[in-house]
């Protein structure tokens, strides 16, 4: 069956050179359609480490023109990279004082704009000078600092979510942040969850106007831009669009560690301690979706590993699932692979980079990354590259050099088996589990109120009241 698949491949390629040699078919086609070659994903090898942070490295992403990677750790240090050459271009001091969690160059800024996001709650803004770069504070969330989303074009616009539930919108032309709302739970059955600790964010490319958030339930919630008035004058935490497979909704053990949007505004979601799932927009569940139990909701969904791509007539399409990775231990993103999001990768708490076909979800390669947990996997904009990060203070570069194509390991699903976990593993992980945390929080709540109470003679008692 490999070799078959194998042969279909190479058939095609020498086709395609063929089309593009006689007129058949164009540069940028022939281009797109080697980039996306199943051959060449099956090739895929380490082509280079990149080794200068001294901690997990959190974060990777290319510039537009996929010259430079730009990498940040829990060594506080953001660095861009040659990543063909290997060789580190700048590293500079972050300005954090923990962990930095994400950091991206704005596009149409001649690489010299920057902004990241951390463990301290700060999103800073590095501008790149002769001399080295110089960072400012841009604005603070209560808590951790995952994720940000530049909007797709603009060297100025960008997105942050943070633990705290706060969404906010920052313009770098006046270094001002709007705070745009509080993510909180859909209705009033979990009361020890008073905000969603959000853990993603992502835009439409296709419409910058809509943008997703997700975090600590099991609600990928969908937003419009249009729908806020600067001068507060509305209401716009509520969302346009909610998403959810129809197993999941009701249960309070699952979370969403990471979004991503497609070209072709396809929304894939991956939750800690189950799988990836793909949405298109007609499997929304509305702005006001009625909770329900998660045994109820399985009697309606189809046998989850399936192919989930096909509808029924009469029932709301069923979205694509990606098994066979492990995603208990870490905040993991997920993302498309190929010139037309042909493929979806994650990586996994065995140490793994997972690729599936985007359409049927048919899993084709898995590849050694990380002694210990694989978190970040950047697709190069224009060509067959990987970049990678997790537990380890180096980045994997990976280039389709390999001379031999790999077998799959036998019955990987069975080897990853899910622990309903979240343990923490590195510096961007959850110490506990997200219920877990927001229990110990509402218990120091009930302590300190009970410490106000019983000094409510001392004058001195609001000192101790502060949260």
């Amino acid at each position: 069956m490999k070799n078959k698949r194998a042969r279909t491949s190479v058939d095609k390629a020498v086709v395609d050179v063929w089309q593009r040699e006689v007129g058949e078919l164009s540069t940028r086609n022939f281009a797109h359609r080697l980039a996306a070659s199943e051959d060449l994903v099956l090739r895929l090898e380490i082509y280079k480490k990149l080794e200068k942070h001294r901690g997990c490295v959190n974060t990777v992403s290319f510039n537009a023109d996929g010259n430079i990677l730009v990498s940040g750790s829990d060594d506080k240090r953001v660095i861009l990279w040659d990543w063909e050459t290997g060789n580190a271009k700048l590293a500079f001091q972050s300005g954090h004082v923990s962990n930095v969690f994400q950091a991206k160059i704005m596009p149409y800024s001649d690489d010299r704009s920057l902004v990241t996001c951390a463990a301290d709650g700060q999103v800073r803004h590095a501008q790149i000078l002769e001399r080295g770069a110089e960072t400012k504070l841009l604005a603070k969330h209560q808590g951790r600092a995952h994720k940000l989303a530049i909007e797709p074009g603009s060297p100025y616009i960008f997105y942050t979510c943070g633990e705290d539930g706060l969404v906010q919108h920052i313009d770098l032309r006046t270094a001002a942040s709007t705070e745009l709302f509080t993510c909180c739970p859909i209705d009033d059955s979990r009361a020890y969850m008073p905000f969603i600790h959000l853990n993603a964010i992502t835009i439409d490319p296709r419409n910058p106007n809509l943008f997703a958030v997700a975090g600590s339930d099991e609600y990928t919630r969908l937003y419009d831009i249009r729908k806020y008035k600067w001068d507060g004058s509305t209401d716009f935490g509520q969302p346009t669009d909610y998403f959810c497979p129809a197993h999941l909704i009701g249960d309070d053990q699952v979370g969403i560690t990471g979004l991503a949007f497609s070209d072709q505004s396809e929304l894939l979601v991956s939750y800690n301690d189950e799988f990836i799932y793909l949405f298109t927009r007609d499997m929304g569940l509305g702005p006001n979706p009625i909770p329900s139990s998660p045994l109820s909701a399985c009697n309606k969904a189809s046998d989850i590993g399936l192919d989930h791509s096909a509808t029924d007539a009469n029932e709301k399409a069923i979205p694509q699932v990606y098994k066979g990775h492990r995603n208990c231990e870490t905040v993991k993103g997920v993302n498309f692979f190929g010139p037309k999001a042909d493929y979806v990768v994650s990586g996994s708490d065995c140490g793994r980079i997972f690729i599936w076909k985007k359409k049927g979800g048919e899993l084709i390669r898995v590849m050694e990354a990380d002694k210990d947990v694989v978190n970040c996997i950047e697709s190069h904009p224009h060509t067959t590259v990987l970049a990678s990060s997790g537990i380890e203070s180096d980045i994997k570069i990976w280039t389709p050099k390999a001379i031999d194509k790999p077998t799959l390991p036998a019955n990987v699903e069975q080897q990853y088996p899910f622990k309903r976990s979240m343990t923490s593993k590195g510096a961007d992980l959850s110490a506990i589990t997200m219920s877990m945390q927001m229990a110990l929080k509402q218990a120091l709540f009930s302590f300190l109120v009970c410490c106000c109470i019983q000094q409510s003679s001392n004058r001195n008692l609001g000192a101790g009241c502060t949260d």
